[in-house]
């Protein structure tokens, strides 16, 4: 008799187990599900405030992307007939700094500042998502490529 009620409990424990980990399996997945969605609207709402930050009227079309110290992004399409980006961001006044031997080294970007000497934060030039290898003024537009300066400490 002890046997069978000793079973019965193993057998209940485990079905127990087994139902509480399919829940949390659903609640996990509904959680991504929602994350996805969030960012779903993001990008809509982001290519919806982009149609007001159009800049120029060049043949070369780009997206131009500033994240600021705290996370928020502005986005701006850029049309220009220059070659590199650094020129096509001076040309609408969304970049400055300083000219050095190594190029320009950018202190501003879309009227906010990032100063090493100050905060020891900087801009960081970022191409399609990568750290660029190359300087903003030294960069070849690329056609549908994305640019994007991001403030970092």
């Amino acid at each position: 008799m002890r046997i069978k009620s000793s079973k019965g409990i193993y057998l209940r424990t485990i079905c127990m187990m087994l139902i509480v980990v399919m829940a949390l399996t659903i609640v996990a997945c509904g959680a991504n599900n929602q994350k996805d969605s969030v960012q779903s609207s993001t990008n809509v709402q982001n290519t919806e405030e982009n149609e007001g930050n159009i800049l120029g009227e060049g043949q070369t079309k780009f997206i131009f992307t500033v994240v600021d110290k705290d996370g928020n992004e502005t986005a701006f399409e850029i049309h220009t007939d220059k070659e590199n980006v650094g020129d096509a961001l001076l040309e609408h006044d969304l970049i400055a700094g300083d000219e050095s031997e190594y190029g320009l080294y950018v202190k501003t970007v879309n009227g906010i500042t990032a100063d090493y000497d100050v905060d020891q934060t900087y801009w960081a030039f970022y191409v399609n998502g990568e750290y660029a290898s190359t300087g903003v003024d030294s960069t070849k537009i690329e056609e549908g490529a994305a640019y994007s300066f991001k403030v970092e400490k």
